[in-house]
């Protein structure tokens, strides 16, 4: 496309440039699209939110606050989508007091309409760094009806720091948004067995069989020589299954020599440790990973994509292969990249 792009003469176009940005960001090439802005000798708005845009998705928060600041220095104002990205950048890296200070800039600002989006984002700013009750709040104080999206978020939260209060809460209003969304009824599950609380998981479970709403399967992609390939957890019908999992029970090897240990609480089945551990060992970004890893040169990056959240397990497992195999794992999970190199993650474990 950027080839393309330079025959046809359009790449001093910024609204051209703000979106080959874009495009760049999205498919994992950050320094590319970094590169690319910076070249550009003349910048509107949009390029400047594409750029910070991208940076969120990278988990390069700095960054992305860095040009935020630089763009009021140069007196290139930011509009809703500017306040989009930055509020969401604090989102994912868990920054709440910048959060809040983007926020209010945002109230203060007479040139921007605070919209459903922006309340959105800093309520995902608060539930993500475990203040569910203020995020709570928030919901209640705005001058919008919460949206899906906004109780997702908060349910999503209460997942991850065990409110189960909230989150039935959160549940009961996502029910009746998103009836056949299943994967609202497995959010709620999650609380329940993150709690040991194993009774409302099976009631929990079976409402959601009984209403046949439908949850999303997992799955992650990888592309290689031009094709892509998608596994699923247990993957059988590859034609190179047997080659994937013999890489992958490799690798398992060489992390049983380091004593890492897999990380169990990330499944949420009441079954015995050693089911546990065996649920986890093949999980779909796992099997790509190993993919890869026979089908790449060892010169370029690993790039996976996946369709829902990292689990905790995989996100640790893809720290310590890449460090053993001395490649770069980018994974693309529904939050965010993660660039996985020598042991540790750009995300910094929180995302």
């Amino acid at each position: 496309m950027h080839s393309v792009i330079v025959k046809c003469g359009f790449h001093g176009n910024l609204f051209v440039a703000a979106s080959l940005v874009d495009l760049y960001a999205r498919c994992g090439q950050i320094e590319n699209a970094y590169a690319l802005f910076t070249y550009m000798e003349h910048k509107n708005v949009v390029i400047w939110n594409a750029m910070i845009a991208g940076f969120s998705r990278h988990a390069h928060s700095w960054e992305a606050m860095i040009l935020f600041e630089k763009m009021h220095q140069l007196e290139l104002f930011p509009n809703e989508v500017t306040y989009l990205s930055i509020l969401s950048v604090c989102s994912h890296a868990g920054l709440v007091e910048e959060g809040r200070h983007y926020f209010n800039l945002l109230m203060s600002d007479q040139t921007v309409e605070p919209n459903v989006l922006h309340y959105s984002c800093m309520v995902d700013v608060l539930g993500r760094s475990g203040k569910t009750d203020e995020a709570w709040e928030l919901l209640h104080k705005m001058p919008f009806e919460p949206t899906a999206s906004m109780w997702g978020s908060l349910l999503g939260s209460c997942k991850n720091y065990t409110n189960s209060r909230l989150a039935r809460i959160a549940a009961e209003q996502l029910f009746q948004l998103e009836p056949d969304n299943g994967g609202n009824h497995v959010l709620l599950s999650n609380v329940y067995a993150a709690s040991g609380n194993w009774e409302n998981v099976v009631m929990t479970r079976k409402y959601l069989k009984d209403s046949g709403a439908k949850k999303e399967p997992g799955r992650s992609w990888i592309e290689a020589k031009g094709k892509v390939h998608v596994f699923v957890v247990g993957e059988r019908k590859h034609p190179e299954i047997t080659d994937i999992y013999n890489k992958l029970e490799e690798i398992y090897e060489d992390l049983r020599k380091i004593a890492r240990r897999t990380k169990i609480e990330c499944d949420l089945h009441d079954v015995r440790d050693d089911q546990k551990e065996e649920l986890l060992k093949h999980h779909s970004e796992k099997l790509a990973l190993a993919f890869g890893l026979i089908s790449l040169p060892p010169d370029i990056p690993i790039i996976i994509h996946k369709n829902l959240r990292i689990c905790g397990d995989c996100h640790s497992f893809m720290k310590v292969s890449a460090h053993i195999t001395q490649r770069l794992v980018i994974v693309r999970d529904t939050n965010r990249f993660h660039h996985f190199k020598n042991g540790s993650c750009s995300c910094g474990d929180f995302w």
